[in-house]
């Protein structure tokens, strides 16, 4: 229910859901060899795309950069949600630059999770400006929940 005694829209309960600080997994698939490759990942959803940090060496960046399509499913485990998963799917954008831009967000994703001042500490600040880091902007193309 909303604060005026309306029941939430299905959007409006995937706009909920994809506001926690949930793990997500990340599906990619590389374009040559078809081996589908599954991740756990830390994810910021900012209405429209979900933002993922991601360092250039790892499988799921490599993937993406042969086979730019990705699928990111969140499931919540607590009780009571009106949603068991929400399913994304869609094109990926890997970026890397402006490096500032990657740093900002990135620093975002990870205060999504670790808070204000989990988020000053040494590593985080460290990944966010590594040259290797990028981010992964997957924009759904479809949105399934259930």
């Amino acid at each position: 229910m909303t604060d005026d005694g309306k029941e939430k829209t299905k959007q409006e309960l995937i706009d909920e859901l994809l506001a926690q600080p949930l793990l997500a997994r990340l599906a990619t698939t590389h374009a040559k060899t078809l081996q589908p490759h599954i991740v756990i990942v830390w994810f910021l959803w900012d209405g429209t795309s979900a933002w993922v940090s991601a360092f250039s060496s790892t499988r799921k960046v490599k993937d993406l950069l042969s086979n730019p399509h990705a699928a990111l499913l969140v499931e919540p485990k607590q009780e009571g949600h009106k949603l068991q998963a929400v399913l994304l799917e869609g094109p990926v954008e890997v970026i890397s630059q402006p490096a500032d831009f990657v740093a900002s967000q990135a620093l975002k994703i990870y205060a999504h999770y670790l808070g204000p001042e989990g988020v000053l500490a040494s590593e985080p600040q460290s990944w966010a400006v590594d040259p290797e880091n990028r981010l992964i902007k997957l924009t759904p193309e479809r949105i399934f929940s259930w």
